[in-house]
């Protein structure tokens, strides 16, 4: 931009242009070094979901829920089955009347000898399979299963807000990257001036002097402030992104483009995208996934009720040395046991009125997530409106400002021409090249607001990041 601020003919006025300028930049970009990770915006969102340590922490939810739910399957069979032993010492047998071993209860002189002892070791095994429970079963697995799918949506959850959260960091790094250039600009500018006006001092112009120079000298050190100020912004940005990324020591992110243009987004009706968010929020996943979990505990409960059906087996081995196995029903020996007892039965809760309770409770909770379920409907309603309208409000700041960025430029240009031609007013120029760069700021920022409406617009409807991944969403 070939400006020659200076003139024989006025005195120029230049400070106001650089504060002005810099106090409008919000800016955060990053410094490149030879170690970075050149990342595009689907790029750093896909990449930062796959090393998030805050989508490992909520997915250590779902797993657990995928291990409730592997145990609730596994109640289906054998629900009970155990084995228990016992070791111990038993005595032996005195026979002082050498009576046959099998007939040894026949003998009253029998004893136990407590002089001699031996080994006793005994094991139980215990085995219930429940042949018909009215729903408990069932119930407590198809609960275990929509617990999975309520954790899988927070995982969606957390992966939606880190997406949100990455792309915003992306854009922000390149509304800096723009913002410095055009401060780079004004730096050039500021350099040109001081020495048009020290050239013009030693030239002896009646027309400037000493104040000329002062003016443009404080205004160099207010650059070189706020130029400390947005480069340290930069080196912030860049460790946002990075550490976002979480890369390792020593490593960086940039972004793959250097320009901020805006998003290219066909936008549709309001309709379609309140639809498509009370489809794929997460939050109202979790309240369908919780209702039908909910509601298969009310089954679970109310199974209570009714009497369940069972088979049931039990096993007891029993020995001990120096004992004998008396072949008769009605005599058993308490260190030798050999039985196995297995039938069918009914297993019948008798108290009532704690069930009802709990049936009660299982609704009371059915029903607070059906009402959350209302609140979740209408509040993403209004999210999704709201951010609608943003993207409308952002897209016509976008336009207005290209615009006047475009009548800026013309401006200018006739002002130089007119300058060149010594017809033009040098105010009028520096008027002309004052507004060009501060629409060139507001330019920018108007592209960032914008891209960070559309980004939360697609959030708002559940969609960002899938929207990266198939290229709704373009660069």
């Amino acid at each position: 931009m070939p400006v020659h601020f200076l003139s024989p003919r006025r005195r120029i006025i230049f400070p106001a242009l650089l504060i002005l300028i810099l106090q409008t930049s919000d800016a955060r970009a990053f410094q490149g070094r030879p170690d970075t990770v050149i990342v595009n915006l689907r790029e750093a969102v896909s990449y930062a979901l796959a090393v998030s340590p805050e989508v490992g922490v909520v997915d250590s939810g779902r797993k657990f829920a995928e291990a409730r739910l592997r145990f609730a399957r596994a109640n289906r069979y054998l629900t009970e089955f155990e084995a228990t032993s016992a070791h111990s010492t038993a005595p032996a047998l005195t026979n002082p009347n050498g009576t046959p071993t099998d007939e040894l209860y026949l003998d009253p002189d029998v004893r136990n000898d407590w002089e001699n002892l031996s080994a006793f070791n005994r094991i139980e095994v215990q085995l219930v399979q429940p042949l018909f429970t009215w729903g408990e079963i069932g119930g407590n697995i198809r609960a275990a299963r929509f617990g999975v799918e309520v954790e899988e949506e927070s995982v969606r959850s957390k992966e939606l807000e880190i997406a949100t959260r990455t792309a915003e960091l992306y854009y922000s790094m390149l509304l800096t990257e723009e913002l410095t250039r055009v401060i780079e600009d004004v730096g050039k500018i500021v350099e040109r001036a001081i020495v048009e006006i020290e050239n013009l001092i030693d030239e002896e112009d009646s027309d400037v002097d000493d104040a000329d120079l002062f003016q443009v000298q404080i205004a160099e050190q207010e650059f070189m402030r706020k130029s400390v100020e947005v480069d340290q912004k930069r080196h912030t940005a860049r460790a946002a992104l990075s550490l976002q990324l979480f890369l390792p020591d020593g490593a960086t992110a940039t972004t793959a483009s250097r320009l901020l243009t805006p998003i290219e987004v066909d936008l549709q009706r309001l309709k379609i995208y309140q639809e498509a968010g009370l489809v794929n929020r997460p939050e109202m996943g979790q309240v369908r996934a919780g209702l039908e979990a909910r509601n298969a505990l009310v089954s679970v409960a109310m199974s209570d009720y009714y009497p369940k059906l069972f088979v049931a087996v039990n096993a007891t081995y029993g020995s001990a040395s120096g004992r004998y196995r008396q072949r008769n029903p009605y005599v058993g020996d308490p260190f030798l046991s050999r039985s196995v007892r297995a039938g069918v039965g009914f297993r019948q809760n008798l108290n009532f009125a704690q069930t009802r309770s709990k049936v009660e409770q299982a609704r009371a909770d059915a029903s607070e997530v059906r009402f959350q379920g209302e609140v979740a409907r209408q509040l993403i309603l209004f999210e999704v409106e709201e951010a609608y309208r943003n993207v409308l409000i952002a897209r016509v700041a976008l336009d207005t400002q290209n615009e006047a960025l475009r009548l800026s430029k013309d401006w200018l240009r006739t002002e130089e021409i007119s300058f060149d031609l010594q017809i033009g007013d040098t105010e009028n120029l520096v008027r002309a090249v004052r507004a060009n760069i501060e629409l060139q700021v507001t330019h920018f920022q108007a592209v960032y607001d914008y891209n960070v409406s559309v980004l939360r617009l697609f959030r708002s409807t559940g969609t960002l990041p899938e929207s990266l991944d198939n290229g709704t969403l373009v660069e």
